[in-house]
């Protein structure tokens, strides 16, 4: 029996229930529909400041996901700069936290650019700018080349929460989900 999803006999061949997907995806985009709208009421400089807010939450959440307390001046420092907003009185964004932004805005911004193997690997070294996890060193902007396990527990007690496919794989299990999004 398969551990994970990917070992499964019809990975990446996905099947879903529309019905089921519906409701929840209308809900969505009617609060989708809601912010455009206030962000046209509100302006130009104000629906920027808007869209400042709301990246500035999706990379305190974002950081938090990977357990890290992301450093909220600094990266209203980073997105204010990005964005062409004042920065006066904030303290400069160190490199991790800017590459963080510049991944979010450039996913935000660009939306409809294909996601291929350059763009990944390019917020890839943006997100890991010392070349270093940690303590430990990270390859950046390229595939991975060693097996990854997300694991936890003390030494000789680890419990494996999860383990990606194996580094050879990795090229072309991404490029079965390369996805180029068709303006509307």
């Amino acid at each position: 029996m398969p551990r994970y999803l990917w070992q499964t006999p019809t990975w990446p061949n996905f099947s879903w229930k529309s019905e089921l997907l519906l409701e929840p995806l209308a809900a969505v985009r009617k609060r989708q529909g809601r912010f455009l709208r206030a962000m046209e009421e509100l302006g130009f400089e104000d629906g920027l400041r808007a869209y400042a807010v709301a990246v500035e939450e999706d990379a305190v959440h974002t950081a938090a996901i990977e357990g890290e307390n992301l450093d909220r001046e600094g990266a209203r420092s980073s997105i204010a700069a990005h964005l062409g907003l004042p920065t006066a009185g904030l303290r400069p964004a160190d490199r991790t936290v800017d590459g963080l932004i510049e991944v979010l805005l450039d996913a935000t911004r660009n939306y409809e650019k294909p996601l291929e193997k350059d763009r990944l690997c390019a917020w890839h070294a943006a997100l890991f700018p010392s070349g270093r996890s940690g303590l430990f060193p990270v390859i950046t902007g390229a595939w991975r080349n060693a097996p990854m396990k997300v694991v936890s527990g003390p030494f000789g007690r680890q419990k494996i929460h999860y383990e990606a496919p194996p580094p050879e794989r990795v090229e072309d299990e991404t490029a079965s989900f390369e996805i180029t999004w068709e303006p509307e």
